[in-house]
């Protein structure tokens, strides 16, 4: 059985820890606070269970990122490049300060000139970063329901490790774009700050993108 760690156990976290539950796949969610998990457990059933992050790591074939962005770098390089090698990570995170939005509008601590994503790879070159699941609520992250199916931006520098991603994201409901690598997550991270927009403002959340072709 497929085996996937979640680093972080928010809304997004769980969300898609259920997801994979429910695609058939063993999930260990990983935190500092298991008391936080402890209902989520008793409702998963069986193939979920709850670690460290070290311990989510060991366990896992494939990896979420999912923690908040201002910790991202400093979960990664705790972990150790040696002990992400080879491992596939799905990085759902926004370079996101913690301040207030302005105008409906969110804060990043990145410039357009590089991304979180870039950042982290630098910290475990030997790791295979797809950006995914960053520009969507966590209502609609796992077979949503929509007239089409939704686009899912995604990029990364390993052929494999993206073709892996986007088989997950076809059973997950989702139309895929790969835009490339690492680079372009300079453009995916921002699509963030357009979809919180009509949140913020409005308190619409259920949203989504979709690039259509001609």
């Amino acid at each position: 059985m497929k085996k996937v760690g979640i680093l972080g156990s928010g809304v997004v976290g769980q969300t898609l820890g259920n997801g994979f539950l429910k695609h058939g796949y063993e999930v260990m969610i990983g935190t500092r606070d298991p008391n936080k998990l402890a209902e989520w457990k008793s409702n998963a059933g069986q193939q979920a269970s709850i670690g460290s992050f070290k311990e989510t790591v060991q366990f896992s074939n494939l990896i979420v990122l999912s923690v908040k962005g201002t910790v991202a770098e400093k979960v990664i390089s705790s972990l150790g490049s040696e002990a992400l090698k080879g491992k596939v990570i799905i990085d759902a995170t926004n370079p996101i300060e913690d301040a207030a939005p302005e105008n409906g509008v969110l804060r990043f601590f990145t410039d357009i000139n590089k991304s979180l994503m870039e950042t982290l790879q630098e910290k475990a070159p030997d790791a295979h970063f797809v950006k995914a699941f960053n520009s969507i609520s966590s209502v609609s992250m796992v077979n949503p329901k929509y007239e089409n199916k939704p686009t899912m931006f995604i990029c990364g520098n390993n052929e494999d490790a993206k073709k892996q991603v986007s088989e997950i994201l076809d059973i997950f409901g989702f139309e895929v774009e790969d835009f490339g690598t690492a680079q372009a997550a300079r453009a995916i991270e921002p699509l963030c700050m357009l979809f919180c927009i009509p949140g913020f403002l409005k308190n619409q959340w259920t949203h989504a993108y979709r690039l259509m072709h001609r």
